[in-house]
């Protein structure tokens, strides 16, 4: 089925989109977490035929040329991971990320940013990546990247948080908290398999290791979502409308 129809650009219409199938989280190995520290764990390079680029070494400190950037992997009560679909690049879902200011406490970005793009501020910290991960713009678009926030990045190096979210959905809004532009269209809770089928190709990679890291917790009452015709996806849209 397609997720993304055409949006109405005046009236900012958002839809919620819920997804609900069956999973084994088994196939997602997780690492040490850390509080706070960023002490270096070696990744365990994947060993898939694929064509995508390779992720680099974990490292602990985000290498020369790379913005600094902090990555929410936001969860709700059923382990599901919050996703959106972006406004500018269609059919094209992500979970929320954004940049770190030189000096600024990478927690407190995380929340700044989880706030910016989704309005929510019901959230509870819960585990931080404990190494930074990095990925390549797109060839054909670091240009206009770097064009428009007169930069020269090769890409964004992250720090992933994992916080729990403790709020009503309805506090969710695509809007954010107004001192942004808005960037996503849909959101939904997902799990961790579709998260990935779903990522744009350049960052699978850093999104593959990000579920790993945290894996420990999102495998936590996994059997729970264990139910007959477990190869059956059911889906269900609600259109929200929010003022402008």
């Amino acid at each position: 089925m397609e997720l993304s129809d055409s949006i109405v650009r005046n009236s900012y219409i958002y839809r919620f989109v819920s997804l609900n199938c069956c999973v084994n989280l088994n196939k997602f190995a997780s690492v040490p977490l850390s509080g706070s520290s960023c002490a270096a764990v070696s990744l365990t390079r994947s060993k898939r035929r694929s064509r995508r680029r390779e992720l680099p070494p974990s490292m602990e400190t985000p290498p020369d040329g790379y913005r600094r950037n902090v990555g929410i992997c936001l969860v709700n009560p059923s382990k599901k991971i919050f996703t959106a679909s972006r406004i500018n690049i269609p059919y094209t879902w992500q979970m929320p990320q954004g940049g770190a200011g030189e000096g600024e406490d990478l927690r407190n970005a995380a929340m700044r940013e989880l706030r910016e793009e989704t309005g929510v501020t019901s959230a509870e910290f819960v585990a931080e990546a404990p190494y930074w991960l990095t990925y390549d713009f797109p060839s054909q678009a670091r240009e206009r990247i770097n064009r428009r926030w007169g930069t020269n990045y090769k890409g964004q190096a992250q720090k992933w948080f994992l916080f729990k979210f403790t709020g009503k959905e309805e506090e969710i809004n695509l809007l954010g908290d107004g001192s942004e532009t808005p960037e996503f269209k849909d959101w939904a809770w997902l799990l961790p398999e579709r998260v990935l089928e779903l990522a744009v190709g350049s960052k699978k990679p850093v999104y593959e290791q990000v579920m790993k890291v945290f894996g420990s917790y999102l495998q936590a009452h996994a059997d729970e979502g264990n139910c007959a015709g477990q190869n059956e996806t059911k889906a269900k849209v609600h259109v929200k409308s929010t003022p402008v």
